[in-house]
């Protein structure tokens, strides 16, 4: 590990090459920075990531010869370059990312990561986000590391050595915070008929966001639940300290929190700190279905954009628009399909803020499939929960309209009569 500056870090980065960057809230911001600034002297450098938390400047129009983004997650900092064409995406399972990285299918040239202060034995650990990066820095011809005191070291996969990393700069930076949205009455809804769902024993995966925290927030009379998860936030927290998660009855590492990244507060990151509890994996290995099915009654907790009478959910885009991407969810739905007393669970508010239904008859033009109506079992509203597993379409339509907002009935049973005379006569 050689120490140098951003500036002099960034110029070994050639045009014409694949650049990798650390994921959610180690987005190392020095060094994109420094690469930023050689937008005159760089051409078709192309930055690949799932979600960063921070600014992009290299997706604006003005680095649009310079750099090109591709993503494997459409996050906020990103979605209206995707949007409009500057930049791409790649529907891929995030469970299948680091296979991509390791067997040359995408090949990573250079590996721009963020670590923190190697230890006694020159190891440093990649903090709260192992997930598909530390697939990248095993495929990268080079590693260039921002190092940060306030990265905390996880226990996991997250262990790098120090001579695996060429270049190395120190920043002292403490990491991007996740702002908690108040749980409203629609949310708290969601979280309770969720939580119904839930019987003591279970393995959850949840998201970030106010309705993972709203079902975490009902789980306090909970008993031994466990946590197997592609991510969290601090709304699992209150949970553990309370003595709710225990992991005793899980199958895959017994009594630890397995995640692949986390975000949240500094108290979130001061938890995680050097402590035995969690287990930071790398996303090959939480996202596998194989490994997702052997533990008992896995709880799947995930969201959608929309879903139609059929049950077909679309959860990525907007119509033909990329909002985020397809991650872990179907990994996950599953996973908990497979698992011994498992139940997939998608979760959506029945309206969109501007009051449309996003219990729909037919999904938007354009709109991506997600989870598919074969693989769909709980879809969850704040009216209540529609069992489609095992049901015909009928019966579907049927139990998701009971779901809608009342407003929305009417018209999504007319729609439904509809779709069904035109099936009939296509008998």
């Amino acid at each position: 590990m050689n120490w140098t500056t951003a500036e002099a870090a960034a110029g070994q980065i050639p045009s014409h090459s694949r650049v990798f960057v650390h994921s959610v809230a180690q987005a190392p911001r020095s060094l994109l920075d420094a690469l930023c600034a050689r937008a005159d002297e760089v051409r078709n450098v192309e930055l690949i990531h799932i979600h960063t938390e921070g600014p992009a400047p290299y997706v604006s129009p003005a680095m649009s010869s310079s750099f090109h983004h591709t993503a494997c997650f459409v996050g906020h900092n990103v979605r209206e370059a995707v949007q409009a064409g500057r930049a791409d995406y790649v529907p891929v399972f995030l469970s299948e990312i680091p296979w991509m990285f390791r067997s040359g299918r995408m090949p990573i040239d250079v590996a721009l990561i963020s670590v923190s202060p190697p230890d006694e034995r020159g190891m440093c650990s990649l903090g709260p986000s192992v997930d598909v990066s530390l697939a990248a820095i095993e495929a990268a011809k080079l590693v260039i590391a921002e190092v940060n005191p306030r990265v905390p070291r996880t226990f996991g996969d997250g262990d790098i050595h120090m001579d695996r990393i060429r270049w190395a700069v120190e920043v002292d930076r403490p990491l991007p915070e996740a702002v908690r949205k108040p749980i409203g009455e629609t949310e708290r809804a969601i979280g309770r008929h969720i939580a119904g769902l839930i019987e003591d024993g279970a393995t959850l995966q949840m998201g970030i966001g106010t309705i993972p925290d709203a079902v975490l927030a009902e789980l306090g009379g909970h008993r031994r639940l466990g946590i197997h998860t592609e991510m969290f936030s601090d709304g699992l927290l209150d949970l553990i300290e309370q003595g709710v998660v225990t992991g005793e009855e899980k199958a895959v590492l017994a009594g630890k929190v397995v995640s692949t990244f986390a975000m949240g507060s500094q108290r979130l990151y001061d938890h995680i700190a050097d402590n035995p509890l969690y287990r930071f994996k790398d996303a090959a290995f939480t996202n596998d279905t194989a490994i997702i099915r052997q533990n008992p009654k896995v709880t799947a907790i995930n969201s959608a954009i929309e879903v139609d009478l059929t049950g077909q959910v679309c959860a990525d885009s907007i119509g033909p628009l990329q909002y985020s991407g397809v991650g872990g969810q179907m990994d996950f739905i599953r996973g908990a399909s497979l698992s011994r007393g498992g139940k997939p669970i998608i979760a959506l508010a029945s309206t969109t803020r501007h009051g449309a239904s996003k219990i729909a008859a037919t999904l938007r033009p354009g709109a991506a499939v997600t989870t598919t109506r074969a693989h769909v079992h709980y879809i969850v509203t704040e009216f209540g929960v529609a069992d489609l597993y095992g049901k015909n379409l009928r019966d579907r339509a049927k139990a998701l309209i009971e779901i809608a907002h009342p407003d929305h009935r009417e018209p999504l049973s007319r729609s439904a009569h509809a779709l069904s005379m035109k099936r009939s006569l296509l008998d």
